[in-house]
């Protein structure tokens, strides 16, 4: 259901400074109070970003959903030198698929597009149930208490990127340590962050190398040979894809699926029924999807190239907007109860995987990583509880995703 603007004017320059986001949250797995009123009394509003430069959030799901599709909001303005920033020192990359717009936006689509398709994906079903079956087995040999963040939640996502690009059992450990490396956002961990994604991408401009030269069947040798008549990626596209898929597939794919473990945890009515009713996994991830905050700002910033009215208020040419997927998701004109956990609702077009022309290209794999792990654990271990008082859980202290350190659970 849309609203329609109001007859507000453009917002005033002179207001005071305005607040700071990400709001304060009571609990990692709950999106900000702050979002509900805002989607009912002011749902576009400016605030200031931990970088110091301000910007405006929309926190409607219509409102949400016309940012991540209405061509005058830009990423690839975004990557602009004086384009304002979510953190400070932290520049986008202008390469990458996720920073470009329409045309080239839409050639770089074109040209990933085989490497994902349903059939491909499909046939990943196997090796990650594979996966998912080694790894249960370690945690079973502890004993009847395990840590689904180190047993299931970190490596699976990361064994399936790797064994999606090809990167040799040998090395997938390093690949690992360099990928948690990169996502260390606190100051003093700022310099192994940057060694380390300098160190992830000089080992895969190399597997592009070796690809060139010996082609392979895995995923970057799928990217090289992507051909539109001349067309084709280039070396530094292939290694900002390649780059880009670790940071979209493993970061964020082990926070949302140890955060479903709890989530489903807390609400043992729907973890009874999922398990007497395993059938509806499909739901429920989705469910899952809707009801857990995708990270703290809940989306990307995007330019306006024009002034642009949403939300009641201008967005002037030049300013930045971050379209809130974690308000979205819980808009009571879209979803009855939205702040319940129901797997048997139909969740519908929830945001979490984006909109648009920049829905996420890897989202039906992250959904079988999801489903295959969710449902195998489940099964797996039919006790499975907390292993401790929820109280004594320790999230990380990282301003862009809501992530355990640990998940201590028993069966």
């Amino acid at each position: 259901m849309t609203r329609p603007d109001s007859d507000l004017g453009p917002a005033d320059p002179c207001q005071e400074t305005p607040q700071q986001f990400p709001f304060p949250i009571l609990s990692a797995l709950d999106p900000s109070p702050e979002y509900a009123r805002l989607r009912a009394e002011q749902p576009a509003v400016r605030v200031t970003l931990p970088s110091g430069d301000q910007a405006w959030i929309v926190t409607r799901y219509e409102d949400v959903r016309t940012v991540f599709s209405d061509p005058r909001f830009s990423r690839q303005a975004a990557t602009r030198p004086g384009a304002p920033r979510f953190m400070p020192g932290v520049e986008g990359d202008p390469e990458s698929i996720v920073s470009k717009d329409a045309p080239d936006h839409t050639r770089l689509r074109k040209l990933v597009a085989p490497a994902f398709t349903a059939r491909r994906i499909a046939g990943m079903r196997p090796g990650v149930q594979r996966t998912v079956d080694r790894l249960l087995d370690a945690m079973a040999e502890g004993g009847a208490e395990a840590d689904v963040v180190p047993g299931l939640a970190g490596p699976l996502p990361i064994t399936t990127i790797c064994d999606l690009l090809g990167v040799p059992q040998r090395d997938q450990a390093r690949f690992r340590e360099w990928s948690d490396l990169m996502f260390r956002t606190s100051p003093d961990a700022l310099e192994a962050a940057v060694a380390a994604r300098n160190a992830l991408i000089g080992y895969l401009a190399g597997m592009v190398e070796q690809r060139r030269a010996d082609p392979t069947d895995d995923l970057l040798g799928v990217l090289i040979a992507a051909r539109d008549n001349e067309d084709r990626l280039t070396e530094r596209e292939l290694v900002s894809f390649a780059g880009g898929l670790i940071v979209a597939g493993y970061e964020t794919t082990a926070n949302r699926l140890a955060n479903a473990v709890l989530v489903l945890l807390r609400n043992p009515a729907q973890l009874a029924l999922l398990r007497a009713e395993p059938e509806r996994i499909g739901d429920a991830v989705e469910e899952l999807l809707r009801y857990i905050p995708g990270g703290a700002a809940g989306g990307l910033i995007r330019v306006a190239t024009e002034d642009v009215k949403i939300g009641g208020e201008v967005i002037r040419t030049g300013e930045g907007v971050i379209a809130v997927t974690n308000s979205a998701n819980r808009d009571a004109e879209v979803w009855d109860a939205p702040d319940t956990f129901d797997i048997t609702r139909r969740p519908g077009a929830h945001t979490s995987f984006g909109h648009g022309i920049h829905h996420c290209v890897g989202a039906q794999l992250a959904r079988l990583e999801l489903q295959i792990g969710l449902a195998s654990l489940i099964r797996r271990f039919p006790g499975l509880r907390l292993a401790v008082p929820e109280a004594e859980l320790v999230w990380k202290k990282n301003v862009v995703i809501h992530s355990l350190e640990a998940l201590p659970v028993a069966w």
